[in-house]
């Protein structure tokens, strides 16, 4: 039924429930862990203005991401490819899913509420209103 799956990841505890169901269906399916970090445009235009000290330190976190996620498939037995990205997370996730030609989206929701839901947005909100193959969203549960 499933083919590959995608799996974005910033690192975070939160995105770990995500990463947990991602590669359990994998393993249901025998299929492909594509894992994904998208560095945020404005992240990534605040690092270079401050130097290469900044920008080495992301793309370290976001190596340890991807990296962390393709290791854990691999102790599953499973096939993982990694990706980073630039640019407004759902777009470069949703762009990548095309791309890759995935049949899942798995990704974790960081659990906003109120004020600082509304200021930021949700990430996997706009996923899965724009997605057109399905998305599973995990909750974190502490």
């Amino acid at each position: 039924m499933y083919d590959a799956v995608l799996v974005p990841t910033d690192g975070s505890d939160a995105a770990s429930a995500g990463v947990t169901h991602g590669l359990d269906l994998a393993a249901e399916f025998d299929a492909v862990v594509h894992a994904l970090y998208v560095v945020p445009e404005s992240e990534r235009a605040s690092i270079v203005g401050s130097g290469d000290v900044g920008e080495s330190s992301v793309a370290a976190a976001a190596e340890r991401a991807v990296e962390t996620v393709a290791a854990a498939a691999d102790d599953r037995g499973l096939d993982a490819e990694t990706e980073i990205r630039s640019g407004t997370p759902h777009r470069e996730i949703l762009d990548y899913a095309d791309e890759a030609g995935v049949d899942l989206v798995v990704m974790a929701t960081h659990g906003r509420t109120g004020v600082s839901r509304l200021l930021s947005g949700s990430v996997t909100e706009r996923v899965v209103r724009n997605a057109d193959r399905p998305v599973l969203v995990a909750r974190r549960t502490s």
